[in-house]
């Protein structure tokens, strides 16, 4: 038996034949539960495999590998009719530095975007009809891709991994944390305004479906006037083990190893 430890590549896991558990048979339910959905567990939790499976389940470009990828798995047996239906592309907050000023912070944060944006568009520049030029200030860039991705009739499947990262990080500092955090989530703050603009993508303009996890839920309630859309599904009993093992899991997993 192979354990997949410090690996969240979905892929990766089931094609070398690492040990996972399925957790397949909700989608079904996740997509009922809402478009644009946040789901809060701790760290190390397995959030980000969680997401990468979501990812590889609805990529386009992963089509011809649906069987192989999850042929063995319990989704094969009540696919949606999403799957595969969507281009995907993925932030990851906890890559953000939240050291240094405000505009730094905003600088790292319009790169990783930017990075993500023009990693999505290389992907699928196949399927769109216009390039996408990617500007300085990323939410320019993240409003031409959806402008692009709208008018080449495609959709849009965002997933924002440990969205509360770097704000988490820069409330717990010790260093003038209260008027930096204040200036990434309040009024026009970064976060608020990021968010802002994904609300707006989300209303018809190319962003079909948003995934979101954390660890808390404060940022999603400080930014909430401006992406007060998010289906908050952390508490519902369906989603208790969405990721993670239950005790019979990890009961069922130490006696294969003795």
């Amino acid at each position: 038996m192979k354990f997949a430890y410090g690996i969240s590549d979905f892929r990766t896991i089931i094609k070398e034949g690492f040990c996972y558990v399925d957790r397949t048979d909700r989608i079904p339910l996740l997509e009922s539960a809402g478009k644009q959905v946040l789901f809060l567990r701790p760290r190390r939790f397995g959030k980000s495999l969680l997401l990468n499976m979501l990812m590889n389940y609805y990529d386009i470009a992963k089509v011809n590998e649906f069987d192989d990828l999850f042929g063995k798995l319990a989704i094969a047996k009540q696919a949606t009719e999403m799957r595969n239906q969507y281009l995907v592309m993925t932030w990851d907050f906890s890559r953000i530095d939240a050291q240094g000023s405000v505009d730094e912070i905003r600088q790292r944060l319009y790169d990783h975007i930017n990075v993500h944006i023009q990693s999505c568009y290389q992907r699928y520049q196949h399927l769109l009809k216009a390039p996408v030029e990617i500007q300085e200030n990323a939410l320019a860039s993240f409003e031409k891709l959806m402008s692009v991705i709208q008018i080449s009739h495609q959709s849009l499947y965002l997933f924002i991994d440990e969205y509360d990262n770097f704000a988490n990080e820069v409330m717990t500092s010790q260093i003038h944390h209260n008027d930096r955090y204040a200036d990434l989530v309040y009024s026009e703050g970064i976060l608020k305004t990021l968010f802002k603009n994904i609300k707006a993508a989300a209303s018809g303009n190319g962003l079909d479906r948003v995934f979101i996890t954390g660890v808390s839920p404060v940022v999603m309630a400080d930014i909430s006037s401006g992406y007060n859309v998010a289906t908050n599904i952390y508490r519902y009993p369906e989603f208790n083990n969405l990721c993670g093992f239950t005790e019979a899991e990890t009961q069922a997993l130490l006696e294969n190893v003795a």
